[in-house]
């Protein structure tokens, strides 16, 4: 794979996409190891297993190792990655509800939603405090929201005034 130059000192493509919180896939994961232990069971020599599924020598070794301790049991894996949120999935549907009030309903002088106003909401609903950098990933994760700006044009704007005065005041003033 070639790598892709960027800004920031050439860091390639798949790194980047690594440190934004590229998911791996567990159940695939977990049929590789299965996969493995039926192997083992039917008499396959680690480096098969290692070639076989294209991992490395020292990981066919510590499947095997698991397996002859604990059987396919041992390498079904621990389920799900990382920390638990703090967040459950009601939790997060009451956020959202509340969210979809908009700010005015929760005592905010605008309309528009910011991460340190959608913060202070899912504090006073769960008691939880996050920062914008978390608040952020809430929305856009578990709420599947994205980031939107309000338009730049005013609502009072009269096209037709504006072309009227291109043409005519700008040449007058423009002298």
């Amino acid at each position: 794979m070639a790598e892709k130059k960027t800004g920031s000192g050439g860091e390639s493509g798949a790194r980047k996409s690594k440190q934004r919180g590229a998911r791996r896939d567990l159940d695939a994961l977990r049929e590789r190891r299965m996969r493995a232990a039926e192997m083992f069971a039917a008499g396959r020599r680690q480096i098969d297993v290692a070639v076989e599924l294209e991992v490395s020598q020292q990981t066919a070794s510590r499947w095997f190792r698991r397996w002859t301790e604990g059987g396919s049991e041992a390498l079904e894996g621990a389920g799900r990655a990382g920390r638990r949120p703090r967040l459950d999935d009601t939790q997060i549907e009451v956020t959202r509800e509340e969210l979809l009030k908009g700010p005015q309903a929760h005592g905010f002088a605008t309309g528009v939603w910011t991460l340190g106003r959608v913060a202070i909401v899912i504090e006073r609903l769960t008691g939880v405090t996050y920062g914008p950098t978390q608040t952020w990933t809430i929305l856009r994760t578990r709420l599947g929201w994205s980031r939107q700006r309000p338009a730049r044009r005013a609502v009072e704007r009269d096209e037709d005034a504006i072309v009227a005065w291109r043409e005519n005041e700008w040449p007058r003033i423009k002298k």
